[in-house]
């Protein structure tokens, strides 16, 4: 078992994207560190605002809840910053 996986089947997912749209909300999408799968979460900004709560770099995620990335240079990039967030990040900081 990688050290990104539990064992109650979920792995943690680390921030690749995130996009503030104009409607208030927040796009963040969190990806495996093989970047072959992500998990996409909107949120409102006032909501995260009222409950104090922040992004943080990483997730875990139930692997029934993740959706497959099949672009190959898609999945390269998001790797890629899973990696850079691995190696710079608590997976609880917020960033």
């Amino acid at each position: 078992m990688s050290e990104d996986a539990t064992e109650d089947d979920t792995i943690r997912c680390w921030l690749v994207e995130r996009t503030y749209t104009d409607r208030g909300l927040v796009d963040m999408t969190y990806a495996t560190p093989d970047g072959s799968h992500v998990r996409r979460k909107q949120v409102s900004t006032t909501i995260m605002r009222q409950r104090g709560s922040g992004t943080t770099a990483a997730v875990d995620v139930a692997r029934s809840d993740l959706d497959p990335v099949d672009d190959e240079e898609t999945q390269e990039r998001y790797a890629a910053e899973a990696e850079r967030m691995r190696e710079e990040h608590d997976p609880e900081e917020e960033v």
